[in-house]
């Protein structure tokens, strides 16, 4: 066995959180949505390059309670998009409204900004500073 990369991750809704997610990963990041396999839940499938890499799955029931308000992810602590240009996503960020924190990482050409979606999960989007 051979892994390659991240193929993409899925992050479970109720139905009526749905939409502001979609959204969201849509509009902040500019995924793009496509085709997806007719389930037996509303969802959808968020395309970067081709390649579906957020999963959008509304399979929680109305009635889930979301641990600590919606800050706990549980054991799932992040996603991470590698991304060009710090400064347009800077003024991305700030035009959407999302706000975000930055780190630059310690003995490594890296920076990161965090920023968390409707449903509280951290996104860390990692800049290679040498670019």
């Amino acid at each position: 066995m051979e892994l390659q990369f991240i193929d993409h991750f899925t992050i479970s809704v109720r139905p009526h959180e749905l939409e502001a997610l979609r959204a969201f990963y849509t509009g902040t990041f500019g995924l793009e949505e496509g085709r997806r396999p007719n389930f037996n839940f509303p969802g959808h499938w968020l395309y970067l390059d081709g390649r579906p890499v957020v999963h959008l799955a509304a399979n929680l029931p109305d009635d889930f309670e979301v641990p600590d308000g919606g800050m706990a992810t549980g054991k799932f602590n992040h996603i991470s998009f590698r991304c060009k240009d710090l400064e347009a996503t800077r003024k991305r960020l700030t035009e959407k409204g999302v706000k975000f924190r930055e780190a630059p990482v310690p003995e490594f050409p890296m920076h990161q900004v965090f920023v968390h979606d409707p449903a509280g999960l951290m996104i860390e989007l990692t800049f290679m500073t040498e670019e």
